[in-house]
């Protein structure tokens, strides 16, 4: 193994001790062992999962968070040899079974050998270093910083709800929550030339970002017409061949079942913890179809930097400008939790 004579013994985490606890610590740096590598971490985004583990209490006593990050390698262990020390990387994929019947399907979401849960995270990048799989970090693409880069695994996320949706050309789009998933889908739509694009979102910040983004209308919430159980057949004026729903709220969910068009595909990608009631009938009566989004494409993360590299994506409005450190993580979550902040958060552990 590269020595870690280098490197300090610990390093500041953000650790989770309760709902709305978070308290900054001084951890061991983890040594990486046979297959892995030691990342120096750059940048590390915000997820909506996050302020669920980390606000709503979903998450484990004594763990830390952070699965959207960057960074540069800066040790590695036994048989590596595809990784050098400086190398520059973002997190990747934890790796699948590649056998069964759903990786060979191309869906490795859905591994049939995949074990844990997705709450499953102890060592997360909310921390100066993370340690993981050799085979689980992708090198960057040249001309892409590594704060950009942060952007692939939501962006990756992003992807797999639009093929999850079958969007064609002739389609009209309806994207629910202008949150970091929600913006990254209607910047992927616009550069894939999708559209046109309604975004559905309450809060006066991130409806304006879903605006500069290039969605065609931007709607609140209280605007929609919503039926009741008993005339499943009515259709609103606004539905939309494709809706895409990405804030995980439950009465969200059941709005965005009220706004599909005859014939049309509902996707759920946010996650929540409340749950939607939904009326069958209209599903029976205008042949709607709902699907789960979970996590990527089997080619989610290349597609994912190739499109960030291609400077198609206007970055500059989805990241919030100004970088968090560790001990700022807390209030962040709970201005994005309230829509203080429209954009993506970048917490930089070095900082």
């Amino acid at each position: 193994m590269r020595t870690m004579t280098d490197l300090p013994t610990t390093m500041p985490a953000a650790v989770y001790r309760g709902p709305g606890d978070i308290v900054l610590e001084e951890l061991p740096v983890p040594s990486p062992g046979p297959e892995q590598v030691l990342v120096e971490v750059a940048h590390c985004g915000i997820c909506g999962s996050d302020i669920h583990l980390l606000l709503d209490g979903l998450g484990q006593a004594g763990s830390v968070e952070g699965h959207e990050w960057t960074g540069v390698i800066a040790a590695v262990g036994a048989d590596v040899d595809q990784w050098v020390v400086g190398d520059a990387v973002v997190g990747g994929p934890s790796p699948r079974c590649r056998h069964c019947r759903r990786c060979l399907e191309g869906k490795p979401s859905q591994c049939r050998n995949r074990t844990g849960s997705v709450m499953d995270i102890s060592e997360g990048a909310f921390a100066r270093y993370i340690r993981t799989n050799a085979s689980a970090v992708w090198r960057l693409p040249p001309g892409l910083s590594m704060r950009q880069a942060a952007l692939t695994e939501p962006l990756a996320v992003a992807l797999h709800g639009i093929t999850r949706s079958q969007v064609t050309e002739a389609d009209s789009i309806m994207v629910f929550g202008a949150g970091p998933i929600g913006a990254l889908t209607v910047a992927a739509l616009k550069a894939k030339g999708f559209g046109p694009i309604t975004v559905i979102e309450p809060g006066a910040r991130r409806r304006r970002l879903a605006l500069d983004l290039g969605a065609d209308e931007v709607r609140d919430p209280s605007e929609l017409e919503l039926f009741e159980v008993l005339d499943p057949e009515r259709i609103a004026s606004g539905a939309c061949d494709v809706v895409i729903e990405c804030s995980g709220h439950g009465n969200a969910v059941e709005a965005a079942f009220n706004q599909v068009s005859r014939g049309g595909r509902l996707v759920l990608v946010g996650a929540g913890i409340d749950q939607p009631n939904l009326n069958p009938l209209r599903m029976i009566l205008n042949e709607l179809t709902l699907c789960g989004s979970f996590l990527y494409d089997a080619d989610g993360f290349e597609n994912a930097l190739t499109l960030l590299a291609s400077g198609a994506l206007p970055t500059d409005l989805l990241i919030e400008p100004a970088d968090v450190t560790l001990d700022q993580l807390m209030g962040t979550l709970r201005d994005l939790s309230s829509g203080v902040l429209a954009g993506k958060a970048m917490v930089a552990p070095g900082l």
